[in-house]
């Protein structure tokens, strides 16, 4: 009787734990549940890899990056988050390659690194002395990539999806005064784009192609003596030790850039919710960039008086020639352009960036240049009317 009743006892306290340790699981469960109701986010969560590939302080990092990193948890209600890779991991010249493996998710990508990949869109990406103020310049390049179908065969092939281009205003900086076309000939000029080679050679001078970080070796050994780039440089780059002069000359913009370029697997597991949203956060970061090339050519000015480097008008002649020199350019950029990439209607396709420059430069003048303003004027006149669904697909 005795050890019946023990053993009652046993399989009495045996079921209340048991009891106890479902009660338990299912609390933890409905809390789980009720939580992913609360915070559906926290069931997707995602943190994307990306890399700018630049230096920390350059803009095309600091805030291109930095921003968008900043502002996608936000703008995903925590769904997405972003982790920046170094560029010792990844560069501009093996982003190609980072995103195609999947190292990195978003990248700063350079088109021009791969003309006969993305010939219709370096087709405008090149031509640097086309570009005006750098908002419109920014927003004309954006608007024409989104709808440009043939750039977005392009990106396709390629594997990555296009989100907005920054753009970067161009002066000449020289190891000696130009205020001339005779000043400029037989001079030795490094280059960023082949429209700014052809300008150039019509100036009599010998283009040189390298990479903005190599500039201050070679203007120091002489191996060139001028560069086609951003005032700014005198800082970023230092270029401040080695340039003499700097020529106050409309050079343009480069603005052959995919400045958040969203690896295709990485875009078709996003939502549409979510696109949208990263499509925001990139063009608010774009145009906040704009704004601080802006300013650090400002400031590269400002460096340039204090260091007694001149900052030189030039004269009427070679204003005249370089304006010249752009509307002739024209026939050249679409012969080769047709007849070395086979890219079809090319003049065409000139003239359609030629109008939204002309658009979009009135539209940023109407908006004061704030850059939020042109933020949303972007995002109504050109995102809304995308189907983000399809979008890069």
């Amino acid at each position: 009787m005795f050890e019946q009743h023990r053993s009652n006892v046993a399989e009495n306290n045996y079921k209340d734990k048991k009891m106890k340790k479902i009660k338990i699981l299912f609390t933890a469960v409905a809390v789980s549940l009720m939580t992913l109701l609360v915070y559906p986010q926290l069931a997707v969560a995602q943190q994307l890899r990306i890399a700018s590939g630049l230096p920390p302080m350059q803009p095309a990092n600091n805030p291109l990056y930095t921003e968008f990193q900043k502002r996608l948890p936000e703008a995903t209600s925590g769904r997405l988050s972003a982790q920046m890779v170094g560029m010792e991991v990844v560069n501009l010249a093996n982003m190609r390659s980072g995103l195609n493996s999947g190292l990195v998710q978003v990248g700063l990508f350079l088109p021009a690194y791969f003309p006969a990949d993305l010939p219709n869109f370096n087709l405008v990406g090149d031509l640097s002395l086309m570009g005006g103020h750098p908002q419109a310049t920014a927003a004309a390049m954006t608007e024409y990539i989104v709808t440009c179908s043939d750039c977005q065969q392009e990106l396709k092939r390629l594997g990555v999806v296009y989100t907005g281009s920054h753009a970067n205003p161009y002066s000449l900086l020289t190891t000696r005064t130009v205020r001339s076309t005779d000043d400029l000939r037989g001079m030795r000029i490094r280059v960023a784009t082949p429209q700014h080679a052809r300008w150039v050679e019509a100036m009599g001078a010998t283009p040189v192609s390298m990479p903005t970080g190599e500039a201050f070796e070679a203007l120091s050994q002489g191996i060139i003596e001028g560069t086609v780039t951003s005032i700014s440089d005198l800082i970023s780059f230092n270029l401040q030790d080695v340039i003499k002069s700097v020529t106050l000359l409309d050079m343009g913009t480069f603005h052959s850039l995919i400045d958040h370029a969203i690896r295709q697997n990485t875009w078709n597991s996003l939502s549409v919710e979510d696109r949208k949203a990263m499509i925001s956060v990139s063009n608010t970061a774009i145009l906040m960039t704009v704004d601080r090339w802006i300013e650090m050519a400002g400031e590269g000015r400002a460096v340039a008086e204090k260091r007694n480097i001149p900052l030189v008008e030039p004269d009427t002649a070679l204003v005249q020639a370089t304006r010249g020199f752009v509307a002739q350019d024209v026939s050249v950029a679409v012969n080769q352009a047709e007849t070395r990439f086979r890219v079809t209607d090319a003049a065409q396709k000139i003239a359609r960036f030629q109008q939204l420059m002309s658009k979009w430069e009135a539209r940023v003048a109407e908006l004061n240049h704030d850059a939020e303003a042109v933020h949303q004027a972007l995002q109504h006149e050109v995102w809304d009317k995308i189907d983000l669904a399809a979008y890069g697909r």
